[in-house]
């Protein structure tokens, strides 16, 4: 869907990066936090310098009076508005800001603004954000695949329907993605989802793909997550490859 053209704009190692590192920061971390009261009006500003410094403000304040116009602000002329203001909805999660993030993500040309708004949809836990997700982690850029591979475990509360919906795309993304911080997200979260699933064909198919990796996939990193995970569900046949795979000094 999204060309690697955008890695213009992204780069590989920027990709691991804390989501809020994206955005502007308050250039004194030492003061108080801004006043709340004296910040909403600035989200309606003019100026494109004090838009994005309010909306900076409401990445570290939750302040439900501010969700309506970081919503509004989804659609600013400016992309480090509008990154500012997905994050700041990933601060301050609403059902309100749902529909709206999911409508940014298809239209936004701008690789860090679609990176804050998978983040910021994750964070919103809702049903709703499932297809996008799903998109995201299967067609988009790097950074975005990988941030969308994260907020699919928040998808483990929403009920069984949903965890089982999106246990597929990150089997499939772990398997064949190859960017190696990629595939060991896909596993931490195929880790949090199987938590909440019965032992069924599906869960089953899972745990498949988390023995795969940790068996054979080239990078360390990836395999200690598969790991990581397989002791976190606690799953028997997992744990008995693990088992077997150390004592056999396999790696």
């Amino acid at each position: 869907m999204y060309s690697d053209d955008d890695l213009r704009v992204l780069d590989i190692e920027a990709d691991l990066a804390d989501p809020l590192d994206e955005i502007p920061a308050i250039e004194d971390e030492v003061a108080p936090k801004p006043d709340p009261d004296a910040m909403l009006p600035l989200l309606a500003a003019s100026d494109i310098q004090q838009r994005m410094l309010a909306a900076r403000v409401f990445c570290d304040i939750q302040d439900h009076r501010a969700i309506p116009q970081l919503i509004a602000l989804l659609s600013d002329p400016c992309p480090l508005v509008r990154v500012s203001a997905a994050y700041a909805l990933g601060r301050n999660p609403s059902p309100d800001a749902v529909e709206p993030l999911i409508d940014r993500y298809r239209q936004d040309w701008n690789g860090y603004v679609r990176k804050g708004i998978v983040w910021a949809l994750g964070n919103c836990r809702d049903r709703r954000s499932l297809n996008t997700l799903t998109e995201a982690v299967k067609t988009d850029i790097s950074a975005v695949r990988l941030w969308a591979a994260s907020s699919l475990a928040q998808m483990a509360t929403l009920g069984y329907e949903i965890v089982v919906a999106a246990v597929p795309p990150l089997i499939e993304v772990l398997r064949r993605d190859p960017v190696a911080a990629i595939r060991s997200n896909c596993a931490w979260s195929l880790g949090e989802l199987c938590r909440e699933m019965p032992s069924n064909v599906i869960y089953a198919t899972a745990i498949d793909a988390l023995i795969e990796a940790f068996a054979e996939d080239e990078d360390t990193g990836v395999r200690e997550d598969a790991k990581a995970s397989m002791l976190k569900v606690g799953d028997a046949r997992g744990l008995q490859v693990i088992e077997t795979l150390e004592q056999e000094d396999w790696f």
